[in-house]
C-alpha cells in the first residue's frame, strides 16, 4: 500500500502458495497441502513501515512482522 492509503485497522494478506509452487515447479503432493495462506494483521500505527513475511515449507509456514 501506498503510505497515503495506510490506515489503522486491520488487514488481510492472501498468500497464494499453490500458485507459487507450481510456478516454481515445487512437487509437495496432488492436491498440495497448502494452497492459499491468509493473514491477518492489525496497523496500529499507520506512520510506521509494516513488512510481513512469510516463511513457505511443504507443509507448514510461519509469518511475522519484520522490521
Amino acid at each position: 500500500l501506498e503510505e497515503e492509503a495506510l490506515r489503522e485497522g486491520t488487514y488481510e494478506l492472501v498468500f497464494h502458495a499453490g500458485d507459487y509452487q507450481r510456478a516454481e515447479h515445487i512437487q509437495v503432493g496432488k492436491p498440495l497441502f497448502l494452497e492459499e495462506i491468509p493473514v491477518r494483521f492489525a496497523i496500529t500505527d499507520a506512520s510506521r513501515h509494516y513488512h510481513v513475511p512469510l516463511l513457505l515449507s511443504a507443509f507448514g509456514y510461519t509469518t511475522y512482522r519484520g522490521s
